[in-house]
C-alpha cells in the first residue's frame, strides 16, 4: 500500500500527467482541496467562492520514490513564484501548494523550498499546509490530457522552467 501526497501547482490536469509520469507514483487523482465547500463542483471551485484549490492527489511507494523526489518534481512543473495563477490561469484555485500528510511531510515540504529558492529569481510563494478533505473532481477531469491525446497542457511559447 502506498503514501499520499497532495500537491497543487496551478490546472490539474498538467499536474496530473506530470506526476502519472512519474515512477514510483502508482496513481492520481484529481480533485479539490484547501477550501471550506463540502463536495464542490468544478463550477463551483471557478467561481472562487468555495477557497479550493485544483489539486492532485498522489499515491506513491515510498521504496520506489522518496516524498523529496515527489517535492523536485512538483518544483520543476510550475512557477511557484506566482500567487493565484499558472500562465494564463488566474485565480486562487491555481495557487501553488503543498497539502501535508503528516509532520514529516511537512519538514520535507519546508525544506524542500528552501532548497528550491534559489532556482528561482523571485520569493516562492507555495503554501505548506495541512491536508484537509480532498473531493475528487468529476470523472471528465480524470486523466483528461491523457483521454484527449495530449502530452501536457502547456501553452506553446509558455516552457516552464526553473531558470528564472
Amino acid at each position: 500500500m502506498g503514501k499520499k501526497a497532495t500537491f497543487a501547482a496551478g490546472c490539474f490536469w498538467g499536474v496530473e500527467a506530470a506526476f502519472r509520469e512519474t515512477p514510483g507514483v502508482l496513481s492520481t487523482t484529481v480533485g479539490y482541496t484547501g477550501g471550506r465547500t463540502k463536495n464542490p463542483s468544478y463550477e463551483q471551485v471557478c467561481s472562487h467562492t468555495t477557497g479550493h484549490a485544483e489539486a492532485v492527489e498522489v499515491e506513491f511507494d515510498p521504496d520506489q520514490i522518496s516524498y523529496d523526489k515527489l517535492l523536485d518534481v512538483f518544483f520543476s512543473i510550475h512557477d511557484p513564484t506566482q500567487k493565484n495563477r499558472q500562465g494564463p490561469d488566474v485565480g486562487d484555485q491555481y495557487r501553488t501548494a503543498i497539502f501535508v500528510h503528516d509532520d514529516d511531510q511537512a519538514k520535507e515540504a519546508q525544506a524542500s523550498k528552501e532548497a528550491h529558492a534559489k532556482d528561482f529569481a523571485r520569493p516562492i510563494v507555495t503554501e505548506i499546509t495541512p491536508a484537509t478533505t480532498f473531493y475528487a473532481a468529476e470523472d471528465y477531469h480524470q486523466r483528461y490530457l491523457e483521454k484527449r491525446g495530449m502530452a501536457s497542457c502547456v501553452i506553446p511559447g509558455q516552457e516552464i522552467s526553473n531558470s528564472r
